[in-house]
């Protein structure tokens, strides 16, 4: 079976996962905390951050179009809600594949646990979101 995908929805998904990484990370926000505990010193020169941003945007569509694949998969199984059938794919891939693989490497890496749980709520919240979209567009409307 192929899943049916709206790529609409999957291009706004991946737009929201910018949006909300803008504000997570912003100084005002997280940003200054996030970047003490990373041990991160910005250059100053915007250009540094171009290819950071592009690889992003990349990831973010390849979550979204998995986020997306998954959650039809699992309504054409369990049916019900395609809405919630997105949030708790979201969720539970989040849990098993994000939190799960965040936590065992910031472990190993001897990073501060704050940074691993900031970096943890960061996913979840756009995993979260990136699945309402989802879940509110199923692919049947695309026309």
């Amino acid at each position: 079976m192929i899943p049916d995908i709206n790529y609409w929805a999957v291009l706004l998904a991946t737009l929201s996962s910018m949006v909300v990484g803008s504000i997570w990370y912003t100084p005002k926000v997280f940003g200054n905390y996030w970047m003490k505990a990373a041990n991160v010193t910005p250059s100053g020169n915007s250009r540094d951050a171009v290819r950071p941003i592009l690889l992003t945007l990349v990831v973010s569509f390849v979550t979204a179009w998995v986020l997306a694949g998954t959650t039809y998969l699992s309504w054409n199984f369990y049916s019900g809600s395609f809405f919630v059938n997105a949030l708790l794919t979201g969720i539970i891939l989040w849990a098993g594949f994000t939190a799960a693989r965040f936590i065992t490497h910031d472990a190993f890496d001897g990073r501060a646990p704050g940074l691993t749980v900031l970096n943890v709520a960061h996913e979840f919240v756009t995993i979260v979101i990136m699945a309402l979209i989802i879940g509110v567009w199923p692919p049947n409307l695309v026309g």
